[in-house]
């Protein structure tokens, strides 16, 4: 219980702990201790520390510990990798190793207290790598990277292994990659590629591959962090980092688990300050896909619903495949912000436009329609049975001429048109070729995104190997679902930076009032009665029915003139989850008799069932409304997480509800509702009125505000139902179940 003699520390005490030292790792803001004004109302951190990786990716010297040239082993081809990549980078290369004089021709000491100078990054190829961070503490090492499997990958005896292997790098002062990582950061990238790079964050470095290998398409890619088990080092300071260095316009991430879910938070955040996107596949949708990645990294994967909310919440667009990764990272990273959010389809059949114009609207792309204006211009060139509302379809023939790259210019030359796509479903030369040269040509002297589908399955055309893969101006797709999910996430990422306000700008430092008042309510391991429940809620401004607390029939009687009628009356008790169930609920009482009886009922219910009761609740009846429910869980990853969604048995029946992470603004608050399959309900159907939408978005930053503050107290809030009631009129929690931690 906050303040008691059980040893819970109140808010403010934790936050005191965090900031003096005993928590670890202790938190890090722009790499200084963090202090209060730092730390939100919990004692967490607000900002993402961003570390100071140059120094990994780009080292003056290097040390590889366990450094081999003996044939057939596998240290060895590790080393030759590491001087090939310390030569591109233009590092000093220094083999250790206790019994060899040389390596591969390079002088070899025999142990890192005696280099012949401070290194920058240790490569440790040994089996365990814990005995040697003594050794780089001594020796200053600001970086280490461990390829050692068998932690936490491996179960219960290795994530232990590796949780003290973590403890030994935070003591010796140095950041480490991995352990059960590999060779993926020191790749040879191409040099003589040019514009914004794609930077690569994975967890699995074969999953990394296919975006690497777009280099070949001419996409350029400036970095690669294979985070492994990330015992220290992981996904969210890579993230933090890379969203920091002017050459990257893109982040691509292939995730199996988060090794903390406020750090990725803070991260994504720092990320969507600076407009960086990232795009991530993060793998754990299905049971079985969190259970394998959990066998791979030996990290929480993360309740799936709360993980994609938590990423919409921030920014971070999520897709499924390894293909689609890579098509969207690449035409983030290469495009500036829309003019317009318009997009067009512009094809050579009407088939193929319509076909994508279908596909593309189920996506929720905008396809306006082009004006009578536009449309007039075009019909000089296109012939006037054709239509050229959008899609266009321009009959084949104007391709082949001068006509052709009219049409392009007068489409991109609409106000209204931010996107031009164009599928060529397949290669009919010379028409395809000089669709594709025109298209290029056209966008390396617009502002306006142009994008190309490629349909043919050969993909050695030179229309397409040379005219469109040689353009940095053209986005060229493979697929037509590819190329509507990029252009999606284009124009969503962009709507999303340009009204991005941070909400951990805005997350409350110090606690309130009503968490005071609340403090002597809390019960550690127990739950709640409902009348101690709506008693916290009621000290954090949410509106309750008018009601009391009884312990006779004649008080009950008294109570319900007082109240009003009609009536409910309750049994209340800590040990109540489903009242309904357990016949513990009368409604529509009218009167005093009707008031009595009910005690009896109830009471003699209790009796029977075993159930303790702290009293019988007399309420008000409320009717007219839509139930509700918003409440509070608490996630492995995240902490404490709120929902939203239908109320009373539909929750149970239709699981219609969103998800958010706190800190979060009232804009998002609002996007939970627009999640909803029920949103109409809230709009009022067949004659209802519309209910009092504002009072539900109230309550629900309420509950936030609960959430932040006693987030570490409460293990379950559930206000269900609350009913909200028509325009004006606000909104009731009818009941509420809390459980305390």
């Amino acid at each position: 219980m906050l303040g008691s003699t059980h040893g819970t520390l109140t808010t403010d005490s934790r936050r005191a702990r965090v900031i003096a030292c005993g928590e670890q790792p202790s938190p890090v803001v722009h790499g200084r201790p963090a202090d209060v004004d730092d730390l939100d109302v919990s004692g967490r951190p607000l900002y993402a520390d961003v570390p100071d990786l140059d120094r990994f990716f780009r080292p003056e010297s290097v040390a590889v510990v366990g450094a081999s040239d003996a044939e057939g082993r596998p240290n060895t081809g590790i080393t030759r990798q590491l001087i090939a990549w310390a030569e591109r980078v233009g590092a000093r290369l220094h083999p250790v190793h206790p019994t060899r004089q040389s390596v591969f021709g390079i002088p070899c000491s025999p142990s890192l207290a005696d280099l012949p100078e401070q290194v920058d990054l240790a490569v440790l190829l040994v089996g365990d790598p814990l005995p040697v961070i003594g050794e780089l503490a001594e020796a200053k090492v600001k970086f280490a990277v461990a390829f050692a499997s068998g932690f936490a990958e491996t179960g219960a005896e290795g994530a232990a292994a590796q949780a003290h292997l973590a403890a030994a790098v935070r003591r010796a002062g140095l950041r480490l990659l991995g352990p059960n990582t590999n060779l993926n950061a020191f790749e040879k990238f191409r040099d003589d590629l040019d514009g914004p790079a794609i930077a690569l964050i994975t967890q699995s470095g074969h999953q990394g591959r296919p975006v690497f290998a777009m280099q070949e398409l001419g996409v350029r890619l400036s970095h690669w962090a294979p985070t492994g088990n990330e015992a220290d080092l992981e996904t969210a300071d890579f993230i933090s980092y890379f969203s920091e260095q002017p050459e990257i316009g893109a982040i691509a991430c292939y995730v199996e688990g988060l090794k903390d879910g406020r750090s990725f938070l803070l991260a994504a955040d720092r990320a969507a300050r600076r407009g960086v996107p990232v795009v991530a596949v993060k793998v754990g949708r299905t049971e079985t896909g969190a259970r394998t990645a959990a066998s791979h990294t030996g990290k929480l994967t993360g309740a799936d619903t709360v993980v994609d909310a938590a990423m919409r919440q921030y920014g971070v667009i999520r897709v499924d495949g390894l293909d689609e990764l890579q098509d969207t990272a690449a035409l983030l990273a290469r495009s500036r912000a829309p003019r317009a959010e318009g997009v067009v389809v512009y094809s050579i059949s009407g088939g193929t436009g319509a076909h994508f114009a279908d596909l593309a609207t189920a996506a929720g792309l905008p396809l306006p329609h082009l004006s009578a204006l536009k449309q007039t211009e075009l019909h000089q060139w296109i012939p006037e049975y054709l239509s050229v509302t959008n899609p266009v379809d321009n009959g084949g023939h104007p391709v082949g001429d001068w006509r052709g790259r009219k049409i392009i210019d007068a489409i991109l030359a609409d106000p209204e048109v931010g996107v031009l796509i164009c599928p060529i479903t397949g290669p009919f030369p010379p028409m395809s070729d000089k669709l594709a040269q025109d298209l290029v040509d056209a966008a390396e002297q617009s502002d306006k995104l142009v994008c190309v589908v490629w349909g043919s399955p050969v993909g050695t055309e030179a229309a397409y190997r040379e005219t469109l893969l040689g353009s940095s101006k053209v986005a060229t797709f493979r697929t037509f679902a590819n190329c509507i999910t990029a252009v999606r996430a284009y124009l969503d990422h962009h709507r999303f930076v340009a009204a991005y306000r941070s909400p951990f700008d805005e997350a409350p430092r110090t606690p309130s009032p009503s968490f005071r008042k609340t403090q002597a309510l809390m019960r550690p391991g127990q739950q709640l009665s409902e009348h101690a429940a709506k008693q916290l809620l009621r000290a954090y401004g949410i509106r309750v029915p008018r009601e009391q607390l009884v312990t006779s029939a004649a008080a009950a009687v008294r109570a319900a003139s007082l109240v009003g009628y009609p009536v409910v009356m309750k049994a209340s008790g800590a040990q109540i989850a489903h009242k309904t169930e357990l016949g513990l609920v009368k409604i529509g009482l009218t009167s005093a008799s009707q008031v009595r009886d009910a005690y009896r009922e109830l009471t003699d219910i209790a009796r029977y069932e075993g159930i303790s009761l702290d009293g019988v609740l007399v309420c008000q009846m409320v009717e007219r409304g839509v139930e509700m429910v918003v409440g509070v869980t608490h996630d492995q990853l995240f902490g404490p997480t709120v929902t939203v969604g239908l109320g009373g048995v539909l929750v149970e029946v239709l699981r219609d509800a969103a998800v958010r992470v706190p800190p979060f603004g009232e804009d998002q608050a609002r996007g939970m509702l627009g999640e909803l399959r029920g949103r109409a309900l809230l709009e009022g159907v067949r004659g209802g009125p519309p209910v009092d939408v504002d009072a539900l978005i109230e309550v629900v930053m309420r509950v936030q505000r609960m959430a932040l503050e006693l987030g570490d107290d409460i293990a379950e809030l559930d206000i269900n139902p609350l009913l909200v009631l028509p325009r004006g009129q606000g909104a009731v929690a009818l009941d509420a179940l809390v459980v305390c931690r």
